[in-house]
């Protein structure tokens, strides 16, 4: 089912400006939802699952392809794809977690941010035209792996006490209000941080689809209506909106691998 079948379902004669006209009809939660496709064994694949099937297989392939035969003179496969490595190494991981601690984790954060990344720019791709972290389901998760990473690092590396020191930012210097620091750092840290992490990137991919639905839908049925002096400005916001869309998607799939660095960093940090 195509992003139309889901945001363009409504009577083709309605019409804004006639008496009786149904008016206009703005999309909603169900530009969000999907019929299956097909199903494989009890198993109901719809299209936000085939295109985060088909964002692993790409980024799979993308990046064999460009480090199958790695050349001294790389390639432009080759170059772009160490560029992009290159970027969330030096520049996320490098920069929060530090050198020495952080190799291990560059393959971890290098194929969240990707895997992030394409996830969100199928809003803007003709016939897909839908972000899959639009769906709370793959913002949650992806937040859960980064969730476990870190709270098993960070009991790994501390031990049981050390964890919850670590975990509750206890000081002894705080004196009195050392109880209260622990509990709300605690409630921060365990319950609030994986909460926010997933909301942050959903909240922001459903927007802004929501909103490029809405002017691609007003654009439309302007130009079926009396109203079609006003199709070339909701065009032109869609255009706006596109663009503005972009940047969005590079940034929040930016702003999760950072946090999830930051939470690894954390972790690996020594308890007061």
């Amino acid at each position: 089912m195509s992003a139309a079948d889901t945001t363009l379902a409504f009577d083709a004669s309605c019409k804004i400006f006639v008496d009786g006209g149904c008016g206009f009809q703005s999309p909603g939660l169900h530009s969000f939802i999907f019929k299956p496709m097909f199903e494989i064994g009890g198993f109901e694949f719809n299209k936000p699952i085939l295109l985060a099937l088909l964002t692993t297989g790409l980024l799979c392939l993308f990046f064999w392809k460009a480090f199958a035969s790695p050349k001294v003179v790389p390639g432009k496969l080759q170059m772009v794809a160490e560029s992009g490595y290159d970027f969330v190494r030096r520049g996320i991981v490098y920069e929060t977690i530090g050198k020495k601690e952080g190799e291990k984790w560059v393959p971890l954060l290098v194929s969240l941010f990707f895997f992030i990344w394409l996830m969100n720019l199928w809003s803007i791709i003709p016939l897909a035209q839908f972000p899959v972290t639009s769906i709370i389901a793959f913002p949650a998760a992806l937040a859960g792996v980064v969730y476990v990473t870190w709270m098993t690092l960070t009991f790994k590396r501390h031990g049981f006490v050390g964890g919850l020191k670590n975990l509750t930012g206890y000081d002894k210097s705080l004196g009195a209000v050392l109880p209260l620091v622990m509990l709300i750092e605690f409630f921060s840290n365990v319950l609030v941080r994986p909460f926010t992490h997933a909301v942050r990137l959903f909240a922001n991919m459903f927007a802004g689809h929501l909103l490029l639905v809405m002017f691609t839908v007003a654009t439309w049925f302007f130009m079926n209506s009396w109203g079609f002096a006003y199709a070339p400005v909701a065009f032109v916001l869609v255009m706006v909106m596109i663009v503005f869309e972009l940047f969005i998607q590079a940034v929040q799939a930016y702003v999760f691998v950072v946090l999830s660095a930051s939470y690894i960093s954390g972790a690996l940090e020594e308890a007061h």
